[in-house]
């Protein structure tokens, strides 16, 4: 069953050319529920399906596993922080989150910029993680490795590569920057991205826990298996945040509104836009972390192809730059991405795991680098 609608949000009504290419990409996607979500300059169309048939609550309305799509959040997070003073990207970690402890000289160079822009030198996850992950790879590989297990492994890592020299793709990289920002701003990790992130974006359906039964998406195995929720442990950071599509729009235009935000360089004194003419949206710090997370900051790759911003994948489209991160967790997947040149905006969850021969990303992307 599916459906296309212009929500309540939209001041236009749903385009057909967008509607017919959001149920085209859907039909291409084999999972019990998919939603795709897409926003031009504020006006948006969503597309929901799937082989379920849909439950009491509207799917766009549930919040949905991002799994590594909680990265862009992150992301904001530090540039707000930075923005506002509190921290540095070239602070080094170590020296926050445990001063004067002993580590390794290599681990000592890592900073907050690093971390977050996987070029820290660290493996995708601690080398003892594996162990205890998988005899339930299946079923909760994260939830038995706590906060405090991160912070040690960290401190007592020995990175393979210098910082600043190679890009490795890692979720404990990450990790370790959302325990140091809380160790550095004395404040609970979940506490510090509702007050910087959330709660100023108005953010009300976001969270990095699941909610009250029956605001969650269910996740399934390939074989259409139901699994639980996901627990990340201490990989918040890296994979914990839950939203709903809608909400996963909003976060998206607010990387998209906004005087002189569309250049990179920009750091304009406020915001406007869908959804933010809240004068407390306004703040300065709030539109500088937006710019600077879309600024591209790294090349990687042979002839350095690929360009990275602070948190965000950076490619070329026929219409402009397009940024953009996927995510996928046990049961679930999501994709997230904009191009600031037009205000386009593409929100995208389906709640069947990721496999070989999964369609759900390249759908999503297309959506994103070939609508004009």
């Amino acid at each position: 069953m599916t459906d296309t609608t212009a929500l309540p949000e939209s001041a236009a009504p749903a385009e057909p050319a967008t509607a017919r290419l959001l149920a085209e990409a859907a039909g291409r996607i084999d999972a019990p529920d998919v939603v795709l979500a897409v926003s031009r300059n504020g006006a948006r169309t969503v597309h929901t399906g799937g082989g379920a048939a849909p439950g009491p609550v509207p799917r766009e309305r549930l919040a949905h596993e991002l799994g590594s799509a909680s990265k862009p959040y992150a992301g904001l997070l530090l540039a707000r922080l930075v923005a506002q003073g509190r921290v540095r990207y070239e602070d080094r970690a170590a020296d926050l989150l445990a001063p004067g402890f002993p580590v390794h000289p290599t681990v000592r160079r890592i900073t907050l910029r690093h971390l977050l822009t996987h070029t820290s030198g660290l493996p995708g996850l601690p080398a003892d993680f594996y162990p205890q992950a998988v005899p339930r790879w299946s079923t909760d590989p994260y939830g038995g490795y706590p906060a405090d297990r991160v912070v040690r492994a960290f401190l007592r890592a020995r990175p393979r590569h210098r910082p600043g020299t190679r890009w490795h793709y890692s979720n404990f990289a990450v990790s370790v920057l959302g325990h140091t920002l809380a160790a550095a701003t004395g404040t609970p990790w979940e506490v510090l991205l509702h007050q910087q992130v959330l709660a100023p974006l108005r953010l009300d359906a976001t969270r990095v826990r699941p909610g009250p039964e029956g605001t969650e998406a269910v996740g399934h195995r390939r074989d259409g298996t139901p699994v639980p929720a996901l627990d990340t442990g201490g990989f918040t950071a890296a994979g914990a945040v839950r939203a709903t599509p809608l909400d996963m729009l909003t976060f998206l235009e607010a990387h998209t509104a906004g005087t002189g935000l569309g250049d990179p360089e920009s750091t304009g004194p406020g915001l406007t836009g869908p959804g933010l003419t809240d004068p407390g949206l306004t703040d300065p710090t709030l539109a500088a972390a937006l710019a600077e997370v879309r600024r591209p900051v790294l090349r990687r790759g042979l002839r350095h192809t690929h360009t990275h911003t602070l948190t965000w994948f950076h490619h070329p489209s026929p219409y402009g730059p397009v940024l953009f991160h996927a995510g996928a967790t046990l049961g679930q997947q999501a994709f997230l991405g904009f191009r600031p040149d037009t205000g386009l905006a593409v929100a995208a969850t389906a709640t069947r795991r990721v496999h070989r021969a999964d369609t759900f990303v390249a759908a999503a992307y297309g959506l994103l680098t070939e609508t004009p």
